[in-house]
């Protein structure tokens, strides 16, 4: 079944006079503002700085804003040009078409990626104040200061000042190192904690995690296992091994807890305690997915952009470090390997934190209230088709008190643990996958192929996707139910 949307003629004609009122905007504010001399920095009689070469930049933004795509699509300005040599319409999964106003009949839904586009419409509200213009001289130095660092001052400062607002982590005495998104500082940090101590015996520190665990720990870990680390599996495993061959006391480990988990959401603590060097991965810990009952305050803790604001295109993170040694280490493999991190990056993120710290407790234009909003609904419409069927269950995670909202909140995770709960569904992702469900295996997770991660924050048509995928299976399911013979029928 297709979506009614506007014709391609109304359209076309509509953009025509989108455009046309747009550039006469442009010139009029040009003529009002800019000075025939275009030179930057002049300034009128008052005093007053006048727009002069950022105007073009502009009108060419709100023109790929303001494009119609029916809803189901974007355009963005370094998209593939269409036939009037405009960028196009770049279609969301399941919608086509010069508009994306066709809906594809039978998609897939896509429930495997941890994509936070459902935070979209926040910024699409907040355009004007988180915009970003960049001119061509914008940061083109390698080094983001004077004395030749490669990090941002004013972002340090704000992400400290975050931290503390939101009451999500202790600062004060940590050391901040960017990285590319959480990515890049996982092995970096490995690499840092894992460095051989020349008064302990060399043997490689062994990288463990808790099932079920983020994949990326293991394949990241596997592609560099050297001298220094490698892979050593589950904390369970590792522990038994160490134990066995009685070598705990000088083996090093180096263990990922994720809290709030991913896949499972639940809020974890370090398994071997006193022998590991631990890795706090809170990427999650923010309260539009969990209640922060007190701050962290690990040695080491990560964060990303991606899952504070959903900007995973910009591939920013940051890890807070309390040791100035292991800090050092980090900064110096992060130098090596990539110089830093993008200027530009760094001035983006910085104005997304600015709009985030500007409306803290301001009702619907606080970002974690508005995502908490959100998730809690996507939540609700998820458990309720769940509740039917017994085809798959997933835990309800106790509420807890949040001292960012002052009282007991629910969770509302990024990602479903599902359990596939019939007989015949030993392979949860394959099921699911069957039932048009593209999900994360179990399996990935060193945990059982019953279980599947299930995301829940794409854009609201995969999760409406998503969520027609799991009533067609929950229906269908109940259906052969219902219609199956009874024993007694099958015995008379």
């Amino acid at each position: 079944m297709e979506s009614s949307g506007p014709s391609r003629g109304s359209c076309s004609a509509g953009l025509v006079l989108l455009y046309s009122s747009l550039l006469l905007n442009a010139l009029l504010l040009a003529h009002h503002f800019v000075p025939s001399s275009r030179h930057l920095g002049d300034v009128d009689d008052g005093g007053r700085h006048q727009l002069s070469w950022s105007l073009q930049a502009a009108v060419e933004a709100e023109a790929a804003a303001a494009t119609d795509c029916s809803r189901h699509g974007r355009v963005y300005l370094d998209g593939v040009p269409g036939e009037d040599g405009r960028p196009a319409c770049e279609c969301n999964r399941c919608f086509v078409g010069p508009d994306c106003s066709r809906r594809t009949p039978n998609c897939t839904a896509d429930a495997e990626s941890a994509d936070q586009m459902f935070m979209e419409p926040y910024w699409m509200r907040h355009a004007a104040d988180s915009a970003v213009v960049v001119s061509g001289w914008h940061r083109m130095s390698y080094f983001a200061t004077d004395n030749g660092e490669y990090q941002s001052v004013e972002l340090e400062r704000h992400i400290r000042m975050l931290h503390k607002a939101v009451g999500n982590a202790v600062v004060d005495d940590k050391h901040v190192v960017f990285g590319t998104g959480s990515m890049k500082l996982i092995n970096a940090l490995v690499h840092a904690l894992s460095s051989p101590d020349a008064s302990v015996a060399t043997t490689p520190a062994s990288v463990v995690a808790t099932a079920p665990y983020y994949p990326s720990y293991r394949t990241q870990t596997q592609m560099f296992n050297g001298r220094d680390y490698k892979w050593d599996g589950t904390t369970a495993n590792a522990s038994t091994r160490a134990s066995s061959s009685n070598t705990t006391a000088t083996t090093r480990f180096v263990e990922f807890v994720t809290s709030p988990n991913n896949p499972d959401s639940l809020l974890r603590n370090p398994v071997l305690s006193s022998k590991s060097n631990v890795i706090a991965d809170h990427v999650y810990y923010w309260p539009h997915f969990t209640p922060i009952p007190s701050p962290a305050d690990e040695d080491v803790m990560l964060f990303s952009a991606s899952k504070l604001s959903g900007h995973a295109g910009s591939r920013f993170g940051w890890a807070l470090i309390r040791d100035a040694a292991v800090a050092a280490r980090v900064k110096t493999y992060l130098e090596e390997s990539s110089m830093g991190d993008s200027r530009d990056t760094q001035l983006r993120v910085l104005r997304v934190l600015k709009v985030v710290l500007a409306n803290l407790h301001n009702g619907g234009d606080d970002m974690f209230a508005w995502a908490n909003g959100v998730m809690a609904a996507r939540w609700r419409r998820l458990r309720a088709v769940l509740a039917r069927g017994g085809v798959l269950s997933v835990k309800k995670i106790p509420p807890q008190y949040c001292t960012y909202y002052k009282r007991v909140r629910e969770p509302a995770p990024a990602f479903a643990w599902v359990k596939c709960e019939r007989e015949e569904d030993t392979d949860c992702y394959e099921a699911l996958l069957k039932a048009g469900i593209v999900t994360q295996s179990g399996v990935d997770s060193e945990d059982s192929a019953r279980y599947a991660r299930v995301s829940l924050v794409k854009t609201q048509d995969d999760f409406d996707v998503l969520l027609e995928r799991l009533n067609d299976l929950v229906t269908t399911a109940d259906e052969k139910q219902h219609s199956a013979p009874s024993s007694t029928s099958a015995s008379s």
